[in-house]
């Protein structure tokens, strides 16, 4: 399963993201995202990503929907992953363009991670 929440304890969801994630699988997780701001308010993110290969191909990641309605209920989110993604990561995930904090983190941050997210 390319997509699967570690945990979601209080306002922090920890998501493990393998191999190539699916349009639908990104769904998944917004949905996942958007049930625990409505029990919890502002939500912290905190993203694995492990053996990643991308985004699937020919889908249609333009939907911006969940961002312009949650934003602002996201204080941060922390994405740790190999290095040779750092760039197309942030860039998918719109970092200049969004007031949600977002970091990058390597494995070997990992800590460091867990730190700025708390």
């Amino acid at each position: 399963m390319p997509f699967e929440v570690i945990s979601s304890s209080g306002n922090l969801i920890s998501i493990r993201i393998t191999g190539e994630l699916k349009k639908a699988e990104s769904d998944r997780m917004q949905t996942v995202a958007a049930e625990v701001i409505k029990r919890e308010g502002k939500i912290k993110i905190l993203v694995f990503l492990q053996n990643f290969l991308g985004w699937e191909k020919g889908a249609d990641w333009e939907d911006t929907s969940f961002q312009v309605k949650h934003d602002s209920d996201i204080e941060k989110i922390a994405i740790v992953g190999d290095e040779k993604w750092r760039n197309l990561v942030l860039a998918f995930t719109g970092k200049p363009f969004r007031s949600v904090e977002t970091e990058y983190f390597t494995p070997s941050q990992l800590e460091q991670a867990r730190a700025w997210i708390a």
